[in-house]
């Protein structure tokens, strides 16, 4: 179950890296033409910019603090505010049509939800 817990925690933070990185180096511009990236037409850049901040910020959150044993049940809280996170941009994509998106954020939402669950239950750090 560790395994388990690390390997999708690892996969989370190679998503939540590259979508940051992608927000905070490509303009808007090329964002908005590339597909289910039409959401940002409806942000300013400063937002889409946060959000890749936060993002990248998140791919910190879920693997370091338990790789260097330092404030592990970080790991479980950026899980939750990534469920959070992802609830949104399904609203988002939901409003805009975009249903392939919504599926991408659903699956990224239930790895987060199980990270949660396994870090702060069964396999937590402090265990």
């Amino acid at each position: 179950m560790n395994l388990a817990l690390w390997i999708v925690a690892g996969l989370l933070a190679v998503v939540m890296l590259v979508g940051g990185i992608t927000k905070l180096f490509v303009p808007k511009e090329k964002l908005a033409a590339t597909s289910n990236g039409g959401w940002t037409g409806d942000f300013g850049v400063g937002f889409v910019k946060t959000l890749g901040a936060v993002e990248v910020l998140a791919a910190v959150g879920i693997t370091l603090p338990a790789a260097v044993d330092i404030a592990p049940v970080m790991v479980p809280v950026t899980a939750v505010c990534w469920v959070l996170l992802m609830i949104g941009a399904m609203i988002t994509h939901l409003r805009r049509g975009e249903r392939t998106a919504v599926v991408a954020n659903l699956l990224y939402l239930a790895m987060a939800a199980f990270v949660a669950w396994g870090r702060f239950g069964p396999e937590s750090f402090g265990a």
